[in-house]
This record gives structure tokens, sequence and C-alpha cells, in this order.
């Protein structure tokens, strides 16, 4: 039986029919697969949450380690501390340079209506009395006269002295009975007395000193040294210019290694073949700039100290922009032409 063409129907397009099954067909495949990715992420992320809480049973360290959060606060602090240790390095320097805030005497124990050129540290201990009298009876005035001193001259002193192993022992009375009668002490309460300390003593007074007194100067000096002090007064005015100055009679020695020497350094490895220290003022008697008390003051708890305090103070020295001043005049020892000071 034969058809005829007229009466064949012709086929639909293929894309009339292909288009609304394709877009239905592909919503639901994509469907499929949001639903089957986000199963596999929940899935890893609890089986990440196993993982570390059983890796912290087995360690026993679930309650050691330090959240990010944590961690972020810790940096953040340690970026504020070293982001006001320098605005204190240079509002010392603009305070040199001839930019002074308004005083107030509640920052300065002394109640002085002027800041204070210097204040001297005169190095001293236990059972040295003998040696303080002296020193009053010499350059040191006592009473009102102490006073009128800081007053007039801006020169502030004070005898440097820790406190006993055995805390309020005898030693401890009798300093504190002499700083009643006298007022002429700055005791370290943060130290305790000892010979061998020496370079963590005097690290503490200046630390301590930048923190009482707002001065421009600081000055260490031991206790068998005698001062002029106007002549001090006359040449720290011609170190005004200098923000960051440190002052003495400036030497280099041996480094000992024999345990037995009198200078014996434990750490005398550390200043090469040559066995020679770097260029440190006397400790007889040096002087540093506030700018630089301010540093030691923030950084004391990890400013590394040797066996000899002006060993210790030249190496803090070293990696800072400061300016050493060879002064013939604090070579006490040798009495110089013009020598400002002298040993007794």
């Amino acid at each position: 039986m034969q058809i005829r063409e007229g009466l064949r129907r012709p086929a639909p397009a293929s894309g009339a029919l292909r288009s609304p099954m394709s877009a239905m067909m592909l919503a639901m495949f994509a469907t499929m697969a949001s639903f089957y990715v986000a199963g596999r992420l929940w899935q890893d992320a609890q089986n990440r949450v196993y993982l570390i809480k059983e890796l912290d049973r087995r360690t026993g360290q679930g309650q050691s380690a330090i959240s990010v959060d944590d961690t972020l606060k810790v940096v953040a602090c340690r970026q504020q501390g070293k982001r006001l240790a320098s605005l204190e390095m240079e509002l010392a320097a603009a305070k040199h340079e001839g930019f002074v805030g308004k005083y107030s005497s509640e920052t300065n124990t002394t109640n002085s209506k002027t800041k204070p050129l210097i204040v001297i540290g005169i190095m001293t201990s236990f059972g040295r009395k003998n040696y303080r009298d002296a020193v009053r009876k010499s350059w040191l005035p006592t009473g009102s006269m102490l006073k009128k001193l800081e007053e007039e001259k801006g020169i502030v002193v004070r005898f440097i002295v820790g406190r006993s192993a055995n805390r309020g022992d005898t030693f401890d009375r009798e300093i504190d009975d002499e700083n009643r009668s006298t007022k002429d002490f700055l005791i370290l309460d943060d130290h305790t007395e000892s010979d061998e300390e020496l370079p963590t003593k005097t690290k503490s007074f200046f630390a301590n000193a930048a923190e009482t007194f707002d001065a421009a100067f600081y000055a260490k000096v031991n206790d068998d040294i005698y001062i002029n002090v106007d002549t001090l007064s006359a040449m720290l005015k011609t170190h005004w210019d200098k923000p960051r100055v440190y002052i003495g009679c400036m030497k280099s020695g041996e480094v000992f290694s024999e345990s037995t020497h009198k200078w014996y350094e434990p750490d005398w490895w550390k200043f090469g073949d040559g066995k020679s220290y770097f260029r440190h003022a006397s400790g007889e008697m040096f002087v540093i700039s506030r700018a630089i008390a301010q540093f030691i003051s923030i950084n004391r708890s990890v400013l590394r100290t040797y066996a000899h305090d002006d060993v210790s103070v030249g190496s803090w020295m070293i990696g800072l922009a400061v300016k050493h001043v060879n002064e013939a005049k604090l070579c006490c020892s040798s009495w110089p032409s013009g020598a400002l000071c002298s040993a007794l």
C-alpha cells in the first residue's frame, strides 16, 4: 500500500523538544551537585574537627595551644611596645633641642620649679658609711644646703644602695635610719645588694632615676670619687645639642679569661681572639643623657650585663645612635689638668 507524500506529517524540530527538557535536566543536576558538594564539605569539616581533637587528646596539648586571636593580641602588644620606645626616644630628643613642655613638680620628687640638670648616683653599699661621710664633708652638702643645690643649680645627688638578701635585717635598718637623718639616698627595692651584681645595680639606678627625675643628664660615680659640681655643670652645658650622648674617660682594656684574675670576664670568648674590650667609659664616673636613660628603663629586662658595670653600659651603647664623648675631665684617677673629679 502506497502512502502519499502529501499526507506525511513533517517531523518536529529537535530544538523545540530538546530545549525545555535540557534546562530542566541541567537544573536538577546542578541542585544535586550542590547538595553533594555541601555534604562533602561538611563531612570534611567534621573529619578535621575530629582529627584535631584526637591529636590534642593523644598528645596532651589540648589546653596549651594559643589561639589565633591570642597570637594577634601578643603581636599587637609587642608592636605597641616598640612604638612607645620609639616615641620616648623622639620626645627626649625634641626636649634637648628646645621643645620643652610645661614642667610639673608632680613628676619630680624634688618639687623643684625647674628641670634638674643632672642626677648623680653615688654607688655605695653596706658597711661604707665612712666613705659616705667623707663625701658629705667634702663636696656633697647636707640638710638645707642639699636642697639648695637642687633648686638653684639643678644638681640632684643621691647615694645608691640596694636591699639586703635578708630583707629587714640590720643592714637594711641601718640604711633606713641613715636615710631618715640625711635624706640623700635612692634605695633600690628591686635590687639585692652584692659586689658581684654591680652591673645590674647600675642598670637599676639608671632605670629608676629616669622614672623618678626628669633630668637632662644622669651620672654614675663611685663613693670614693670627689666631684667639682660647678665644673661638671659647666661641662654638661656644652652638650645640650646632643640628644643621645655618652660622656666619660674612654678606654679599651684587656679581657682576662683566667678565673683567678681580679678582673675575670666569664664571657671573655665573646670579645674575639684579641681579647680586648670595645671602647667604653671608665666606671669611676660617666654621664648619659635622658634619652639613653629612658632606653635603659624601657629595656632593662633584656639588656645584657657583663662582669663589670662600665663594660656592660658600654655594650648597650654600641647598637644605638649615641655620641661617644671622650672627656679627659672625667679621668678621675689620672687627675688631668682641669679635672672635675678625683679618686680618693
